[in-house]
C-alpha cells in the first residue's frame, strides 16, 4: 500500500481557477477594467506573493483608500468563496484508495486556514490525512515534512509517491528522497535541470492514473 503525497494548491484543489473568479468580480466592483485580469492573476504569482504586498499593489495601481488590512483579508477571504472540490478528483481518490494507494495532503501554508479548506471543502473525507508545514515547523520541499506526513499515518516512505505542480516543492522534494513523482505541467515546459519528474501530466486525476498504471 504505497503512500501519495499530494499538494493542495493547484493539485487537489483549484486554487488557481478560485482566484480568477475573485478577481473578475473584484475588478468590477472597483469599475477597473477586465483586461487587467490577466495582470492581477500575474502579479498573484499563484499565491506565493505575500498578500500585503499584493495589497499594496493593487492599491497603487487603482489608488484605493481602503485600508490595507481590509484589502488582505478579502485576498485571503475572497477567494474561498469560489473554491470547490471538483467531484471528479474525489472520485479518482476514492478509486486509488480501492487500488491500495494512501493519499495525504502535504502542503505550504498557515495551518487554520489550509485545514479549514480541506475540511470545507469535503476533501478530509478523500485522503487518509493531511501535514501543513507551519504545523509541522518544516516546508516542501525540505524532506523531513515527507517523513513526518508518513509518520502521521504510520507508514514507511519506502515506495512513495509525490504528485504536485511546483517544480520546486514537490518534485524537487520528491528528488531530495529519491521517490518517483507526477508532475502537473498546467501548460507549462519543465524547465529545471537539476531533477525531473517521473512522470508529467495535465491533472491530479491523470497523476492518480499514471501511478496505479505504474503499478500495474
Amino acid at each position: 500500500m504505497p503512500l501519495v503525497f499530494l499538494a493542495l494548491d493547484d493539485t487537489l484543489l483549484d486554487r488557481s481557477g478560485a482566484f480568477r473568479l475573485w478577481a473578475k468580480g473584484f475588478l468590477d466592483e472597483i469599475a477597473a477594467p477586465q483586461d487587467d485580469l490577466d495582470w492581477l492573476v500575474a502579479v498573484d504569482a499563484d499565491g506565493l506573493t505575500s498578500r500585503w504586498d499584493l495589497a499594496d499593489l493593487i492599491r497603487d495601481r487603482y489608488q484605493l483608500r481602503v485600508p490595507a488590512i481590509d484589502l488582505v483579508d478579502e485576498l485571503y477571504e475572497g477567494p474561498l468563496v469560489y473554491e470547490r472540490l471538483d467531484p471528479m478528483v474525489g472520485c479518482a481518490l476514492e478509486i486509488a484508495a480501492d487500488a491500495g494507494l494512501v493519499p495525504v495532503v502535504v502542503t505550504n501554508g498557515a495551518t487554520e486556514a489550509s485545514e479549514g479548506r480541506i475540511r470545507r471543502t469535503g476533501l478530509d473525507r478523500y485522503v487518509a490525512d493531511w501535514v501543513i508545514s507551519e504545523q509541522a515547523g518544516v516546508s516542501k520541499p525540505n524532506p523531513r515534512i515527507f517523513a513526518l506526513a508518513a509518520q502521521r499515518v504510520r507508514m514507511r516512505l519506502a515506495g512513495a509517491w509525490v504528485v504536485g505542480d511546483s517544480p520546486e516543492a514537490d518534485i524537487g522534494g520528491a528528488a531530495a528522497l529519491g521517490l518517483p513523482s507526477v508532475w502537473l505541467h498546467r501548460g507549462r515546459e519543465w524547465m529545471d535541470t537539476r531533477f525531473a519528474p517521473t512522470r508529467v501530466v495535465g491533472n491530479v486525476i491523470q497523476g492518480l492514473s499514471a501511478i496505479m498504471s505504474a503499478r500495474a
